[in-house]
């Protein structure tokens, strides 16, 4: 039913990268007062029930290969809720700000004199290799790390990632999955052959799957195991740490 005595208002915020524990006590606070729920296909609908049970819950899509809403229907969504019920929590996948277009809907909000919050996640590219103990830092090893989309606006491979493959920088890549031939041949023409590598799908979720490689491999065991998107890939010397890679060394030295 349409309220117009609440007062209008949105809350951005980040679902973290699938796991509905992984969701901030301040999320929970936030869907526990919401009057509509916008989210997205990349967030976990068990944290649905946070929200209350009168609340409307509106999927609105935003998943590669599926039917999705414009950018430009979700913000018009947002703001119509938003004057015509009250709080509207726009629940994302990982964190608003990275790859999630946050600040496009909060500066659409502010062009309608809606108060905005938000309220960080933990993104999928740093907590999905986190959760794997694989760390994007690590003292001697690796002393910065890049986050790059794997696919521009374009449909093209970022820049970035040329740049990236230069350096000695843990470099994830998100939304790389459909890239990953053309991004392992930019880092085969920078010498990196050999450089650990690790794809991870459904990271934190139940169907998590993980496959550890170098760059030389990583696409055939990409293929062995099925592996499918939605994917975040991690290139560097920090994932030579996960015990997997131990044993993928000691194979190659008895082949050898």
């Amino acid at each position: 039913m349409i309220n117009q005595n609440k007062e209008s208002k949105i809350t951005l915020l980040g679902a973290g990268p699938g796991d509905p524990d992984l969701l901030t006590l301040k999320g929970v606070k936030a869907l526990q007062t919401a009057d509509v729920v916008l989210y997205d296909a990349l967030t976990n609908e068990a944290l649905l029930e946070h929200a209350p049970a009168d609340a409307i819950k509106v999927y609105v899509g935003k998943r590669s290969g599926e039917h999705s809403y414009p950018q430009d229907t979700i913000n018009k969504l947002m703001i119509d809720y938003a004057l015509n019920y009250g709080h509207v929590v726009r629940l994302k996948g990982g964190d608003p700000f990275v790859f999630g277009r946050g600040y496009e809907e909060l500066d659409y909000a502010a062009s309608y004199s809606i108060p905005v919050s938000v309220i960080p996640g933990i993104s999928s590219s740093i907590g999905v290799p986190g959760l794997q103990q694989i760390p994007v830092t690590h003292r001697g090893m690796s002393e910065s790390f890049w986050v790059i989309t794997g696919t521009t606006t374009s449909g093209e491979v970022s820049n970035d990632i040329y740049h990236a493959a230069q350096s000695n920088a843990t470099v994830v890549v998100l939304m790389g999955l459909k890239k990953l031939s053309k991004i392992v041949e930019i880092f085969k023409a920078a010498g990196k052959g050999n450089l650990p590598t690790a794809v991870v799908q459904n990271g934190s979720a139940e169907d998590e799957k993980l496959v550890v490689g170098i760059i030389d491999t990583i696409e055939n065991l990409v293929a062995q195991e099925n592996v499918k998107a939605p994917a975040l890939l991690i290139f560097g010397e920090v994932v030579s740490l996960h015990p997997s890679f131990k044993t993928l060394v000691k194979q190659y030295a008895a082949i050898s």
